[in-house]
Formats: structure tokens, C-alpha cells, sequence
């Protein structure tokens, strides 16, 4: 049984993360399976976005820590923990959340740019219990999501949060009291109804602006977007708005 499972969809990867008897707590073998699918979402100009789940309604666990025991770390070359979390594609990915997103886990949820949970979700970054530290990215990405300061209970206490106060906090997008997938689906065709350059250069823009300084972000903005609105794209989806039709993207 494979640790990772892939499929595609009308432009769509589906990556489970598939260990439902570990509650998907992230090994190795899953970790180079996701960052080899990852590898083909960046590269494959027919997929356009992602979207990262969970087998056996757990989203994932964390480390596997029996195999961090052996000395085996969850980690692919070039792309860190999970196969993704130290360099996310370029292409927009969803988390699909369902059960605990815990230590590692989290850390996977918020590498996404968006995160879909089911109501009954629970997160949290329990390293300090364990005397670790949350640094596949709870430490870094979180504060940028949520006040530093709630951020800091999160790190410091090692305590779980709801799906509810996780949606009030900002770091979930929706809640779905069925299956996260489903509804994580749903806003994976939103993105992909739109044009796909526009997409990849408006997340760009959007990770990468928080490091510009005022004086510099219209200039990086610029050249991150670059020839956007002079593609056949843009041109194709003025004139679909103007004929009240579908836009027939070529990603050029």
C-alpha cells in the first residue's frame, strides 16, 4: 500500500496522504511520493491546482516519531518536511482537513495557501509537550497568518484549537460539516475556472510581497506579474466576458 496516493482530475491533484492506521503521521516514503506529485503539479501545464488530504478521516498527525526514533526524517530533498512544506509549487494548493492536524500536520495545513476543514477538525502544534519545537514551519508561517501573539499560546502551550476558532482566527477558509474534501473540491474549481498565468503570478505576488518594502513593491509587483495583461489569456478572457461565454484558457 502506497504511503501517498495521486490523482487527477480535470486539471485538479488530489494528494492523499495515505497511513490511515498511523493517523497519517508523515514517514518518509510519504514525503518523497508528495514531493515527486508536487514536482508534476509545477510541471504539468494541464494541472492547475492541488489539493492535499487525508485517508481515513485524519488529515495527518505530525512525524512519524517511531521512525524519528530509527533516525528517519519525513523529508525530501529541495522541498523539506512532507515533501512541500520549505518550497510549496507555484500553482495554488487546498488543504482538505478532516480530524486532527497536529505538530507536523498543521505545519502541512498551513504550507497550503488555503485550508478547507470540517467542523469537527482540531489543530494545534503540540511539540513543546514532546520538548521539540514546531520548525517545519509552525514557528514561521503561523504568525503570518494569525496575531503573534496567539500564535505564541499555540507554540507555547501545546494546546489543540477547533475548526471554529481556527475559521475566526483566519487561517481556515471554510467550514464544511461534511466531508473537507468535497468542499475543498468546490473552491479547487472556483480557482481553476480562472485563468491559469493569472492564478500562478497572483500567488506569487501575494507569498513573495511581504518582504518588499514600499519603495520596491510596485516595481516587484510588476515584474513578478510581467507580461500578464498582454497574453493571448488575458485577450481571451475580455473577449469571453464580452461574448457571455466561457473562457477557453491556453495558459499563454
Amino acid at each position: 500500500m502506497s504511503d501517498a496516493l495521486v490523482e487527477t482530475t480535470d486539471g485538479i491533484m488530489v494528494i492523499t496522504i495515505n497511513r490511515p492506521d498511523a493517523k497519517n503521521a508523515m514517514n518518509k516514503a510519504a514525503a518523497e511520493l508528495i514531493a515527486d506529485a508536487m514536482d508534476e503539479l509545477d510541471g504539468n501545464d494541464d494541472l492547475r491546482v492541488g489539493v492535499v488530504t487525508g485517508a481515513g478521516g485524519t488529515f495527518c498527525s505530525g512525524m512519524d516519531l517511531k521512525g524519528f526514533l530509527k533516525g528517519e526524517l519525513p523529508i525530501a530533498k529541495g522541498r523539506g518536511f512532507a515533501g512541500f512544506v520549505q518550497q510549496p509549487p507555484k500553482k495554488p494548493l487546498v488543504a482538505a482537513v478532516d480530524g486532527y492536524a497536529l505538530a507536523g500536520g498543521l505545519e502541512v495545513a498551513i504550507a497550503c495557501d488555503m485550508v478547507v476543514a470540517n467542523e469537527e477538525a482540531k489543530f494545534g502544534i503540540p511539540e513543546a509537550k514532546r520538548g521539540l519545537a514546531a520548525a517545519a514551519g509552525g514557528l514561521i508561517r503561523l504568525p503570518r497568518k494569525i496575531p503573534q501573539n496567539v500564535a505564541m499560546e499555540f507554540a507555547l502551550t501545546g494546546d489543540f484549537v477547533d475548526a471554529k476558532r481556527a475559521y475566526e482566527l483566519g487561517f481556515v477558509n471554510r467550514l464544511t460539516s461534511g466531508g473537507a474534501l468535497e468542499a475543498a473540491l468546490e473552491l479547487a474549481n472556483a480557482i481553476n475556472a480562472n485563468g491559469p498565468l493569472a492564478v500562478q503570478r497572483s500567488k506569487a505576488v501575494l507569498t513573495q510581497s511581504y518582504l518588499w518594502s514600499d519603495e520596491e513593491m510596485w516595481d516587484k509587483q510588476n515584474e513578478v506579474l510581467g507580461n500578464l495583461f498582454m497574453t493571448e489569456d488575458a485577450r481571451e478572457g475580455a473577449a469571453a466576458f464580452a461574448e457571455k461565454r466561457k473562457a477557453n484558457w491556453r495558459g499563454k
